[in-house]
């Protein structure tokens, strides 16, 4: 990465970072998984702790500046502002019921390296129910070069939601096993995700009584059990994504009658009330089916040579 690039690249990300009320905390040089340079961005709330911050790393020389990529730069930007203000800026829940939480993502993509025509991203995803088990699942997410005609650069910004939705719906499918170890398990992101007609990405269809579970089990998690009764912020693109429902949709489920009295309701954020946190044992049970769903299954009567062939 030559000194012009790091500086204009720098100058851009701080630019766009400052209109989305955040600041760059910190940048440094890094590689990729192929050994190439990137520019890595520590990012937080302007004025806010630096241990509370988002890490952005792209390649040192995209063009943050250019006009068909700045926008959707800035709509990441923003998001994550409102995302660090959650207690767990790094948690999600899963439409089955799980609680968990993303991490060491290696951004930006890499070609494969077995031959496959694809682009890889590894991260690792973890169990978060406060529980000390150190269960998770070290994960290989792989885009085709067909697929990744839709995206508008194979980077972070541009890629992350539809990465961590497609995480979520593969372990929906039971296709991601938590553990204490054990190698990288694959995530193909293919175009099953994406209406070429609609133009968007669609992962599943909800209905409204879907979406306020989803949202009564983002709380009870995010905000009742892992954020100290904090609020969480409801209007999560990304979980629109997930859902394939809108922003102004969830927040419409957020005020509804079947939820009062649940969810303590704060602009576009929601904390756990006293009555949902009462539900412990529900939740408890549908985090344990959910987890149950993601291990192998063994016919018994196989196993004891049984098999009618």
């Amino acid at each position: 990465m030559t000194t012009h690039l790091k500086a204009s690249l720098e100058t851009a990300i701080r630019a766009a970072a400052d209109r989305s009320q955040l600041a760059v905390l910190a940048t440094n040089a890094g590689n990729d998984a192929e050994g190439r340079p990137t520019a890595v961005f520590e990012i937080g709330l302007a004025g806010g702790s630096p241990e509370r911050a988002v890490r952005l790393e792209l390649t040192g020389g995209f063009e943050a500046d250019k006009p068909q990529l700045a926008a959707e730069l800035e709509s990441w930007l923003a998001a994550g502002a409102r995302r660090l203000r959650n207690p767990r800026p790094d948690g999600y829940v899963t439409l089955d019921g799980l609680p968990v939480s993303f991490g060491q993502f290696r951004w930006p993509f890499h070609r494969s390296t077995s031959g496959a025509d694809t682009y890889i991203v590894h991260g690792e995803i973890r169990l978060a129910d406060g529980g000390a088990h150190n269960l998770h699942a070290k994960v290989a997410a792989s885009v085709t070069v067909t697929f990744a005609d839709f995206v508008p650069a194979m980077e972070q910004p541009y890629a992350e939601s539809f990465v961590y939705n497609a995480i979520r719906k593969t372990i929906d499918m039971g296709q991601l096993e938590f553990l204490k170890s054990g190698n990288r398990q694959p995530v193909p992101v293919t175009t099953r995700f994406y209406s070429r007609w609609q133009k968007k990405f669609i992962f599943t269809e909800t209905n409204d009584d879907e979406r306020l579970r989803y949202l009564l089990t983002k709380v009870y998690w995010l905000s009742g059990v892992l954020g100290e009764g904090k609020p969480v912020w409801i209007a999560d693109p990304r979980d629109a994504q997930y859902l394939n429902t809108t922003e102004a949709d969830l927040l419409r489920m957020a005020g509804h009658e079947a939820g009062e009295g649940l969810m303590a309701l704060e602009g576009d954020f929601a904390a756990a009330t006293p009555a949902l946190m009462a539900r412990a044992a529900e939740y408890q049970a549908r985090l344990e089916a959910a987890l149950s769903f993601t291990k192998p299954q063994f016919n018994e009567a196989m196993r004891a040579g049984h098999a009618n062939m």
